[in-house]
């Protein structure tokens, strides 16, 4: 079982929540200071919202998050054998999340993850804004401090 990530810019993370809310009938499973995401049952979608005015309107990150650490082994083992560079992360704290991951890059800068949740963070590092492990290198310097 999977389901499809979609990471936004967003310019006002309020009035997103309100809009996203209402549009998929649903309330965010977790808000924090510039950062909101959804578990969203129907269509099974995970939707990620970062406040960045400055990149407002544009595509974050994709992804795909799976339920199980096996499923990212066995991701990242099928995108290697494809060719495909992977750039795998293990418990390394995400999206305010404990994670495990795989990362590759597709097509027209497009930056994909497998990645399940281990565990939500610790406020402490929720606190120390220090989540920037889900923005390619060459962008973490433009987002915003709570990047995924």
């Amino acid at each position: 079982m999977s389901r499809l990530q979609l990471a936004l810019n967003v310019s006002n993370l309020e009035e997103s929540i309100a809009f996203y809310s209402a549009f998929f009938k649903t309330e965010p499973a977790k808000v924090r200071p510039g950062y909101a995401n959804f578990a969203v049952v129907d269509p099974p979608l995970k939707l990620v919202l970062f406040e960045n005015p400055a990149q407002s309107g544009s595509i974050n990150h994709l992804g795909v998050e799976v339920f199980s650490v096996d499923e990212v082994a066995q991701a990242t083992t099928y995108l290697a054998g494809r060719g495909f560079s992977t750039d795998v992360e293990e418990h390394t704290t995400c999206c305010h999340a404990l994670q495990d991951k795989v990362w590759v890059d597709g097509p027209d800068n497009a930056r994909w993850e497998v990645y399940t949740v281990l565990a939500d963070a610790p406020l402490e590092l929720d606190v120390s804004g220090d989540d920037s492990c889900c923005v390619a290198d060459d962008a973490k310097a433009a987002s915003s401090p709570s990047c995924c």
